[in-house]
């Protein structure tokens, strides 16, 4: 069966064969989420969830980031999944359709404080989650991601569940059960992009995917045809004739999917099919010394399924206007950086950026096909007060994939700036350090003691950051 085959792929992925990119490409994506995580954690946006599990969480080994109390570590990936992915900062995927290392690392960063794993076992577990959820999304997208299923929850779900499996060790048919509780598990709408619940779904995924592989080790059976099955995964997730179940062995690591086309690292802090548009943007803004004073009109065109989701000329509040396509773009022109502080409910309503707004129009690109993987562009056409016309278009946003990389150091600054949210500059300069010789690293718990003893408002004593990492 299906799942069987996958659960023993899944457990093949290896440290000692692991190609020398996809580590290096797998801390990247590691540091990249843990940065987001940190800056994400105290977000006005996540404050009921931490309320309402906060209250009845058990006492245990996991981190809540950007606190200093230790929980199970359920609710530790519940949380900090959710702080991942609140801010629309975490990384992308082009094959999953959705961000992979969100649903992920939370996770398996609750389970390996809990059971002590350390960095080698950790970054080979991220590798094999992202690889499950990934070629999964290879037998299921588009149509998955258009018929209005939320990616990053249902195929991170699977990421999560792998991955967990992987750090405990699971054999192949306890994994396989795992991977089948998950299928039942998977879920988010994309109805509710734009709210709190977009990143809930994402804690729910990294939570679910842990839960899933626990139930398997303490002995839960399911369906190991729960994906091929008349009424499984595929045939009710997707429908008859809209996935392509084989293409999920057929292209397992060869390459790896954090080796080709890689993680796509977010260089603005909101929706990536927005980014094409933000892009050019800048680019024009930069090219003819753009101000909104001299600008009358902006068209954007891109592809209809990065509009249906960001098209929306009047955002009522933050997290909505991180899929606005009309609101980014004003950011942009106004401002030349689209910032974390653009995001706060008073910041959208802006009343000089909602005049701003006002003369941006967005459009499908009327040349589009829908059958595309190339659907990450954008063509911009301002045009200026005196009548003349300038235009721009933008194959793939910066960083999207390893022909569009981030500028050298942009990955490094980019955890700085999120770690400080949360850490003095000290610690998040040792996090850093320690993050990027993770595969090097002993148990994951003392990176959660840089954590704690570096936070700001422990006061971020300098001596008992150095006694956290064992200096």
């Amino acid at each position: 069966m299906l799942l069987h085959e996958i659960a023993a792929a899944v457990l093949d992925i290896q440290f000692r064969t692991l190609p020398a990119q996809a580590l290096q490409t797998a801390k990247e994506g590691i540091l990249d989420t843990i940065g987001v995580t940190l800056a994400g954690a105290h977000s006005e946006d996540a404050g009921p969830l931490n309320r309402t599990i906060l209250n009845t969480a058990g006492g245990g080994r996991s981190l809540i980031f950007g606190d200093n109390r230790r929980t199970d570590a359920l609710s530790a990936a519940l949380i900090n999944g959710m702080a991942a992915h609140v801010l629309d900062f975490d990384d992308c995927s082009n094959t999953m359709g959705g961000h992979p290392s969100a649903p992920v690392v939370p996770a398996i960063w609750a389970l390996a404080e809990d059971i002590g794993s350390d960095g080698a076992a950790f970054v080979t577990a991220y590798v094999a989650g992202v690889e499950c959820e990934s070629k999964i999304g290879r037998a299921v997208n588009f149509h998955h991601y258009e018929k209005g299923w939320h990616p990053t929850a249902t195929l991170g779900t699977f990421g999560s569940t792998a991955a967990c499996g992987h750090l405990l060790g699971l054999d192949p048919e306890r994994l396989a059960h795992a991977l089948a509780i998950a299928a039942s598990m998977a879920s988010g709408l994309k109805a509710n992009f734009g709210t709190m619940t977009k990143p809930f779904h994402v804690g729910h995924a990294a939570r679910n995917g842990l839960l899933a592989a626990l139930l398997a080790r303490n002995g839960m059976n399911a369906n190991p045809a729960a994906l091929e099955d008349s009424q499984g995964f595929f045939l009710v997730y997707n429908g008859a004739g809209t996935f392509a179940a084989e293409r999920i062995l057929q292209e397992w690591g060869n390459p790896l999917n954090v080796i080709e086309p890689g993680i796509a690292f977010k260089r603005h802090p909101c929706c990536g099919s927005t980014h094409p548009a933000i892009d050019a943007m800048l680019e024009l803004r930069g090219r003819h010394h753009l101000t909104p004073d001299s600008v009358s009109l902006v068209e954007s065109w891109t592809h209809p399924r990065r509009l249906k989701h960001t098209n929306r000329p009047n955002p009522q509040n933050g997290l909505d206007g991180k899929f606005s396509v009309q609101y980014v773009l004003a950011r942009a022109l106004a401002e030349g950086i689209v910032s974390l502080d653009h995001f706060s409910d008073d910041a959208v309503f802006d009343p000089a950026i909602r005049e701003l707004m006002g003369r941006i129009t967005a459009a499908p690109d009327p040349k589009a096909t829908m059958e595309t993987t190339d659907h990450f562009y954008a063509r911009l056409r301002i045009t200026l007060r005196s009548g003349e016309q300038v235009e721009t278009f933008v194959d793939s946003p910066v960083g999207r994939d390893r022909a569009h990389p981030l500028p050298a150091g942009t990955l490094e600054a980019k955890f700085r700036d999120c770690a400080r949210q949360v850490l003095t500059d000290a610690a998040a300069a040792h996090l850093l350090e320690r993050l990027l010789a993770l595969d090097a690293a002993g148990p994951i718990a003392l990176l959660s003691n840089i954590i704690v003893e570096g936070m700001k408002s422990a006061g971020g004593d300098e001596g008992a950051l150095r006694r956290a990492i064992g200096l």
